[in-house]
């Protein structure tokens, strides 16, 4: 069974959907018992980061994410979910993450188009992750005016391009981040989830 972590922001059953589209058993669910006893956990989310950090603490759902983070069980953040995992953003001042992985969260900068909307071509930094199992490298689906600049590395699994190398997917042992959203990123977005959901069985 996957927890959805609900913590009142995001698309939480369009994920849930893609999740029982391959094969998964899916639960919405804000029950630290539910998440935690769960053999995968998703923390999706869209809208601002000061106000998903705010909502995770007014529920506890950020020390329950933390938990599951060291649980050494899958668990993937999507989208502004992906951000929340990093210690810290800029948007609309500076707000503490999760700081499950180190690094900080920007917002674009320069004379292009903000935010980064569309279809960009993902590049693979470590093709031995699980994620990439039997895949080639291809195109998935952007939205975002914020972006995730990691620490170390070698938690960045892959990188697009826009104006400059920007943070696709990050991992870290058991933890893993997707800046795009799998479910609305055709045949490879989902394949990508599929990964991640075969490293819960």
């Amino acid at each position: 069974m996957i927890a959805i972590i609900d913590y009142g922001m995001g698309n939480l059953h369009s994920v849930a959907k893609a999740v029982e589209r391959l094969g998964c058993e899916a639960v919405v669910t804000a029950d630290p018992r539910t998440i935690v006893e769960a053999d995968g956990a998703i923390l999706p989310g869209v809208g601002a980061f000061g106000d998903a950090m705010d909502n995770l603490r007014h529920t506890k759902l950020d020390e329950v994410a933390k938990f599951y983070a060291a649980s050494g069980k899958p668990m993937l953040g999507i989208c502004l979910g992906m951000q929340l995992l990093f210690g810290e953003s800029e948007e609309y001042g500076t707000h503490e993450g999760l700081n499950i992985l180190p690094g900080k969260v920007i917002r674009f900068s320069g004379d292009y188009k903000i935010p980064h909307m569309g279809w960009n071509k993902l590049t693979f930094l470590q093709e031995a992750s699980p994620l990439f199992k039997g895949l080639e490298e291809g195109h998935v689906y952007f939205v975002h005016s914020f972006h995730a600049k990691p620490e170390l590395a070698g938690d960045l699994l892959a990188v697009t391009d826009y104006r400059q190398q920007v943070t696709a997917i990050v991992g870290r042992g058991n933890v893993y981040g997707m800046q795009f959203h799998p479910e609305k990123s055709g045949e490879l977005g989902m394949r990508l989830l599929g990964n991640f959901l075969a490293l819960t069985k």
